[in-house]
């Protein structure tokens, strides 16, 4: 493991160590899991992004194509 200082403003801090506290964390276990889930999001977008720049458009519509034009069944409908 290793330190990393930040500047957070006050109240920022303050809600960040009373949620912590209520779910039983650390702020530092609470910010750690906080910083592990955006850099997931943002990995994914970034993978997202680059597999779109690899794919084709008429892949896609040969893709469609192939997809029956048929109802869809009772249970399967928007209300």
């Amino acid at each position: 493991m290793s330190a990393l200082t930040i500047e957070l403003p006050d109240a920022l801090q303050k809600s960040i160590e009373d949620i912590a506290s209520k779910e039983g964390y650390t702020a530092g276990q609470f910010l750690a899991a906080a910083a592990a889930e955006k850099l997931a999001a943002v990995m994914t977008i970034n993978y997202l992004r680059e597999e779109a720049t690899q794919g084709r458009r008429s892949d896609f519509e040969r893709y469609l194509q192939s997809v029956p034009d048929v109802a869809p069944v009772d249970d399967d409908r928007l209300p």
